[in-house]
């Protein structure tokens, strides 16, 4: 909109269209644009109907002076729920906010920086709810201005209340003509309309509703009409706050003028919240034919009660908030109301059913057609899990499990699956399966506790019980990755079979799905060539269906993957794709994800800046807010930051809480193997040895177990940084692994760990060598190193100093078995226990935990040929001789 004179508004932040003209009003955008300079709350009241969003988007979009981070525009005309404001408004605002019990006070903390002014339409319905989210916004954003449309005043110190008056008789009159159909311009018809705008009171929606009937009355007949209807303006209910009185009765004559058949109509269509299309009309009105109800919509729109909006060549209808209200009491008044729900969720459900294909193929568009109706739908679940439409709600509650695992509303679609699951106990059908596969897709992404993959199997059982085999593959896809950090070997044959089931079932995306498990599982190994070959063709197809949050994943995985083998420059681009690609899901879990990998290759880069910048919108959110979000991988990339910025206080901080959306304090031993030996790393860093020992012991456990060298490499390192004697040798089993798995990133750091117990000469050619590796991976040296470098070493690829660096520490090739086959760890294990300690014992020693300490035993025997400890003891002594 750089083109155009209004104020920067954001697309899906902008008031509402222009789409008749605007009438009068000159003297009142100059008095409440000053008023704007003046006061922090401007609140628009006046009785319903007089103009006050037109009056707000006119000033909207040209304020007097354009506040630096833009104008908002929030209508809360479809929202029922006053605790629902803070999220409404966050998400015009595009802020990022967790599910927590205060998301007013989140809603302010991420503001209090931002200049803005935000326009709050149609808030009389929601007064409690808009007065708490305003008042936290003037108490704590002091760059922040509201404008608010409101039938009552929100009743807060400081407000300036403009109380929008009617138009004028001549801006009346203008009015009318412009909205009415053919008024000649006879001094009798002209007399007739001057006269209407009197009684009227020159309220614009009570003119529009008039102006609307001159197509099938003249001027003189509305006035007529207006002498017996519009007495209850003058003399009805006291009582009653007069701007009720008006736009009650002009609605009240409005409706009694329709013909019968279109009264029921009107009173059916009132069950949409609040927009329709035709197909959805014709469902709820049935018994009426498609041409029959499309001619009553268009009657009910000439009558000014029901809007037509056509965007992207489609036309949906609505009903502005006051009318639908007044339509829905008259469904009720004629004993309707839970015939036309019932039939409401009908329409919902074939609705949505009718759209399942684009799953498929075209998600993005899947997912925008979900979200345009998902008023309708959410509260045909509520209805149906309420009554005794059981069976249809909890089948549309299964189809909606896409749009809950994709999109913000995850806590609302775990709460209304976890219900339709407990609707549905006992039942062992196609349909219970479907419902526990979509509550483990939606706990996928946002409280994967455990119980949900439980579901998941059961699921699965449920579904090839019945031939379900879609739902079968979707479950077992869910289970596998319920297996992922318990057992990855049994993940990726649970993935591969589910693959091979998917292809024969033709299911596409749990196709992919399951062959990037396949590739996750090759990611934890570091067999990183073999992840990049098994991502690269379920990407591609992931793409072209709009399969986001899976393709995010799978790209932030090549991304990771690429930069462990020093290939930053291609990690980077895959990362930023990844962040494209799940930027428009509006989902903590991708988009955090994403963003976090992002973050970690920019900081392997040495762009420090960048990573911060990738990680601000996620980091305020966690932050701040008492219930964060399951965002995999955030607080690790945090951390690290921190740690690389000398804060290992804070840096613990961050790693322990990795696991806070869990609830409350949780110990160390759920965290990720690699977020303990991050831990390991500060504590170390914070002058705690003791316990970053422990940490880092129960970090090597757990990466063992898993069989992830990596991560097994990254603890032997701590432990050499904690253990002098023994760290020349710790490092050089670190870079053997490292070495062997490809890590080129990690190679250069074991290097430089080995460079000063080399001595000078030689550890300034290692220096040497990591100098030119480092310039060739692009991974800058984070600290000044306190070995000199000596050019000669540049000579060497990184390869090559390797080797060099091996062999000028004794080290050469281990044979398989012999005592020449034990690793450094393995010599020390071998050392104590024939010594006499025990397991416990041994790993108190070496900082290890009693299960590594069994396992390298067990490798020891191995590689001897030798059973036991008595065994091992006797030939040690054979060995000594």
């Amino acid at each position: 909109m750089a083109d155009m004179p209004d104020a920067n508004l954001a697309d899906d932040g902008a008031p509402p269209p222009e789409l008749t003209s605007f009438v009068g009003r000159r003297a009142e955008l100059h008095m409440i644009g000053a008023a704007l300079g003046e006061a922090r709350l401007v609140t628009l009241t006046g009785a319903g109907g007089c103009g006050k969003t037109r009056l707000a988007a006119r000033l909207a979009r040209r304020p007097v002076r354009p506040p630096r981070d833009g104008v908002w525009w929030a209508d809360l005309a479809q929202e029922t729920d006053p605790a629902a404001v803070p999220r409404l408004v966050a998400t015009v605002l595009r802020v990022l906010l967790a599910g927590d019990s205060d998301e007013t006070a989140a809603l302010s903390r991420q503001l209090r920086e931002r200049e803005l002014l935000l326009v709050l339409d149609n808030c009389e319905h929601l007064l409690d709810g808009v007065a708490e989210v305003v008042a936290g916004l003037l108490r704590h954003c002091p760059h922040v201005t509201v404008l608010a449309t409101s039938r009552e005043p929100l009743g807060l110190p400081g407000e300036l209340v403009w109380r929008v008056p009617p138009l004028d008789a001549n801006d009346a009159v203008t009015l009318f003509l412009d909205r009415a159909h053919d008024v000649p311009r006879t001094e009798e018809a002209l007399t007739a309309v001057r006269d209407i705008c009197a009684r009227l009171d020159g309220i614009p929606l009570a003119l529009e509703l008039a102006a609307a009937w001159t197509g099938t009355l003249t001027p003189q007949e509305i006035h007529a009409e207006l002498d017996d209807r519009f007495s209850i303006l003058v003399n009805g209910h006291q009582g009653a706050p007069p701007r009720h009185r008006t736009l009650a009765a002009s609605m009240a004559w409005s409706h009694d003028l329709l013909q019968e058949r279109d009264q029921v109509l009107f009173r059916r269509l009132g069950v949409f919240e609040p927009g329709f299309s035709l197909a959805a009309a014709e469902g709820v009105l049935d018994g009426h034919g498609r041409v029959e109800v499309l001619t009553g919509l268009r009657r009910l729109i000439d009558k000014s009660l029901l809007l037509a909006e056509t965007r992207v060549g489609v036309t949906r209808y609505r009903m502005l908030s006051s009318v639908r209200r007044y339509a829905w009491e008259r469904l009720a008044e004629a004993g309707e109301l839970d015939a036309v729900r019932d039939r409401h969720l009908t329409v919902c459900l074939a609705l949505v059913r009718e759209a399942a294909p684009l799953l498929d193929g075209d998600k993005d568009t899947w997912r925008a057609r979900m979200r345009e109706e998902y008023p309708n739908l959410r509260a045909a679940i509520e209805w149906g899990l309420s009554g005794d439409r059981l069976g249809q709600a909890r089948h549309l509650a299964a189809e909606l499990a896409w749009l809950w695992h994709l999109e913000g509303r995850l806590v609302e679609g775990l709460g209304l699956l976890r219900l339709a699951a407990e609707r549905g106990a006992g039942e062992h059908g196609a349909l219970q399966a479907r419902v526990l596969t979509g509550l483990a897709l939606v706990a996928d992404t946002t409280h994967p506790a455990g119980l949900e993959f439980d579901a998941a199997d059961a699921a699965r059982a449920m579904a090839l019980d019945h031939g379900d085999l879609r739902t079968a593959c979707l479950a077992g896809s869910l289970s596998a990755i319920g297996m992922l950090f318990t057992s990855p070997d049994e993940a990726r044959v649970r993935a591969a079979a589910v693959r091979e089931e998917a292809v024969a079932a033709g299911d596409a995306f749990v196709g992919d799905a399951a062959q990037v498990l396949v590739g996750l599982v090759h990611h934890m190994r570091e067999e990183h060539r073999q992840a990049l070959a098994a991502m690269e063709t379920p990407v591609r197809g992931l793409l072209r269906r709009g399969d986001r949050g899976v393709a995010a994943l799978a790209l932030g995985l090549m991304a990771l993957g690429s930069a462990y083998l020093g290939e930053l420059h291609r990690a980077r681009t895959l990362a930023e794709q990844a962040v494209e690609v799940a930027t428009p899901l509006a989902d903590y879990h991708r988009a955090g994800t994403a963003r976090a990998v992002l973050a970690r290759v920019c900081h392997l880069q040495g762009d420090d800046k960048a990573a911060e910048l990738a990680l601000d919108p996620v980091i305020r959110l966690v932050d701040q807010a008492p219930s964060a979000p399951f965002v995999p991988g955030l607080a690790l990339t945090i951390g690290r930051l921190c740690l690389s910025r000398g804060e290992a206080v804070r840096a613990a901080e961050w790693f322990r809480s990795e696991t806070a959306w869990r609830g409350g304090e949780q110990p160390d031993e759920l965290l990720t193997p690699e977020t303990r030996i991050a831990l390991a790393a500060a504590l170390r860093q914070a002058g705690d040895p003791e316990g970053a020992a422990r940490a880092c012991a129960a970090g090597l456990d757990a990466a063992e177990a898993l069989g992830m060298p990596r991560l097994i490499a990254d603890a032997l390192e701590q432990q050499a940084f904690l253990d002098e004697s023994r760290a020349v040798a710790l490092h050089l089993e670190a870079l053997r692994l490292r070495a062997a798995s490809g890590l080129r990133l990690a190679c250069v750091d074991s290097l430089e760990a080995l460079a000063a117990p080399a001595g000078a000469t030689t550890g300034a050619r290692i220096m040497g060598a990591c100098d030119r590796a480092r310039e060739e991976l692009g991974y800058p040296r984070p600290h000044r190193p306190s070995v000199a470098s000596d050019p000669e070493g540049r000579r060497m690829e990184l390869e090559e100093a390797v080797a060099f660096t091996r062999r000028a520490h004794g080290g050469r090739r281990r044979p398989a078995t012999g005592w020449a086959s034990l690793t450094p760890a393995e010599q020390e294990v071998v050392r104590l226990a024939v010594a006499g300690l025990s397991n416990p014992e041994i790993g108190g020693r070496l900082f290890m935990s009693r299960s590594t300490v069994k396992t390298h035993l067990a490798h020891v025997y191995a590689k001897l040929g030798v059973a036991n400890r008595t065994e091992l003891a006797a030939l040690h002594r054979e060995h000594d001789r």
